[in-house]
């Protein structure tokens, strides 16, 4: 039988992105926050999960993959907010769904990855294994799973078999391997400022010094970056799309405005999320460094947002499309630059202040 009680009381809204989406409600569900629950964006900036990958391959479909955030967010937000988490893994499915069944049996909602395309409810035909989504119940009598996604307002109800398939998932960018993570939240949250000022540096080190695996493997890529060198060859590349045949021209524009707005990004590639995360930041701390990170985030996601849009522009033919999408990007590289200066600058006087 379902877990009745947490599919009532699990709070939910809507989000621009399934990570911080998910973790915003379960803080919320936890009862945490610094005046009341958290809005999506203060999660996303706390989470100090700003990147940046930028790949192109003749393997991938389509031939170009842009995300603009780090991949340790699920597990870097709780541990700096003074949490534990437990990244569970395997390959049998069995001992994964027992992760997620004593969770919800304990009262807990469970956190785990899914394929898009194997979710009946997004209809979608994309394969992407990292989506974030919380089970808050289940009725093995029934045969069903009770989801929530940032993507949908309601409660989803999702076959077993499908779920299943969409944790053992082997597509891009990775296998989902019936990922479960298993969060303890702390009983209360710890000064704004040290948190804002640490994921700030966090964020601000993986633009500009990118160590590490991120969310996209670069080595089988044909050509890739991270950081603000990924934003430079994005800028790159987009000036030679004007000279492609008008088909692959087409199929780039498209799924580079996919990329920046649609992609679970909150639009402007996660930038705008961070700027509304500053704003919250600003008005908790009085932080003038922070409030002006907050501005200089807005102006890039803009920018972001008119590079994705000229690339869809109705009426206007593919060239002349391509050309502008150049033309938009060729600013992202400094703006880029001045978001992480702003983020460098808030996180020294964020630490200054709250000493």
């Amino acid at each position: 039988m379902p877990n009745a009680s947490l599919i009532r009381e699990y709070p939910h809204q809507m989000g621009g992105h399934c990570g911080s989406g998910a973790l915003r409600d379960l803080l919320h569900w936890s009862g945490l926050g610094w005046d009341g629950p958290p809005r999506e964006g203060l999660v996303f900036a706390l989470g100090g999960a700003l990147g940046l990958s930028y790949v192109q391959s003749d393997g991938l479909a389509p031939p170009i993959y842009l995300v603009g955030r780090g991949s340790d967010f699920e597990v870097d937000l709780p541990v700096r907010l003074g949490g534990d988490v437990q990244v569970l893994t395997t390959d049998d499915p069995a001992e994964g769904w027992s992760w997620v069944r004593d969770e919800v049996d304990a009262g807990r909602p469970s956190l785990v990855w899914g394929d898009i395309a194997e979710l009946p409810y997004l209809r979608v035909k994309l394969q992407m294994s990292r989506h974030d989504i919380v089970v808050v119940g289940y009725d093995e009598s029934e045969g069903v799973a009770y989801v929530v996604d940032n993507d949908r307002a309601d409660v989803q109800e999702v076959p077993l078999d499908a779920l299943a398939r969409a944790r053992s998932s082997t597509s891009f960018p990775e296998p989902t391997r019936h990922c479960t993570y298993r969060i303890s939240w702390p009983e209360s949250l710890p000064n704004i400022s040290g948190v804002a000022a640490e994921a700030f540096k966090q964020s601000a080190t993986r633009m500009r010094n990118p160590t590490g695996p991120g969310i996209v493997d670069l080595t089988s890529a044909t050509s890739g970056a991270e950081g603000l060198e990924g934003v430079r060859l994005l800028a790159s590349d987009t000036e030679t799309w004007s000279d492609l045949a008008a088909h692959e021209s087409e199929v780039l524009l498209f799924s580079l405005s996919a990329f920046i707005e649609k992609a679970g990004t909150g639009g402007g590639l996660f930038r705008r999320l961070l700027a509304d995360g500053c704003e919250d930041v600003a008005r908790l701390t009085g932080d003038a460094a922070t409030a002006d990170l907050a501005k200089v985030a807005l102006r890039c996601a803009q920018a972001w947002t008119q590079t994705a849009r000229a690339g869809v522009q109705r009426d206007v033919d593919v060239q002349a499309r391509a050309e502008a999408v150049a033309l938009a990007a060729s600013v992202l590289p400094q703006l880029e630059s001045d978001v992480v200066d702003a983020l460098e600058s808030a996180a020294t006087s964020l630490t200054v202040e709250g000493r």
